[in-house]
């Protein structure tokens, strides 16, 4: 898979009909709360279970008679996490960069995210129990542990341990990374403890 940053996200890559188009967002929210009163949460970071067992993002398949990639992005919004999306509504602005995969489809995707307040955050995960698409194509909404515990692997090394989805994975690691969501050398250290 070739990753493409910054490509236009309103027209998509323009790769011809017989790429699939697909949008994923990751939803994150400041947070004042400590793990066991000492652990800075400091950012809730969603993704979810897929129906696969793998870990992925909200989102999915842009339909062609979606007006934009952020129309077909927020219809799958509203099927996967039901009426509290509305507070998660992403516009091109939340774009953060595109990929392209060969095989075993040709897909073009495109990866966006949205800050939500931790209150519409939890909102949402209450209502996405109750989803169109809930227990189908998602099983649940997980949150991504944003540190590391003193043994050096419990938190973000072992959640990235897990099986994830395409490029979710590193779109993860880019958006933790770009959008100061965790500290570099902080998150530099969680890969390489992962990679053990």
């Amino acid at each position: 898979m070739a990753a493409v940053k910054k490509a236009g996200p309103r027209t998509g890559l323009k790769l011809g009909p017989e790429y699939k188009r697909a949008g994923h967002v990751l939803l994150h929210a400041p947070s004042p709360h400590k793990l066991f009163g000492r652990v800075p949460i400091r950012h809730v970071v969603l993704m979810q279970m897929r129906f696969d067992g793998r870990l992925g993002f909200p989102g999915g398949f842009i339909d062609p008679k979606d007006g934009s990639l952020e129309e077909g992005l927020n219809r799958e919004l509203t099927e996967e996490l039901g009426p509290g999306a509305t507070a998660a509504y992403v516009t091109e602005n939340d774009y953060i960069s595109s990929w392209v995969m060969e095989n075993p489809q040709k897909i073009e995707g495109h990866f966006y995210a949205k800050q939500m307040s931790l209150e519409d955050l939890e909102h949402l995960e209450e209502g996405a129990l109750h989803a169109k698409d809930h227990g189908l194509e998602v099983m649940g909404l997980v949150r991504v542990p944003l540190y590391t515990l003193r043994d050096g692997i419990g938190g973000l090394p072992a959640f990235l341990c897990n099986n994830f989805i395409g490029k979710a994975k590193e779109q993860l690691l880019e958006a933790l990374g770009c959008l100061g969501l965790m500290p570099q050398n902080k998150l530099e250290e969680a890969v390489w403890a992962s990679q053990k």
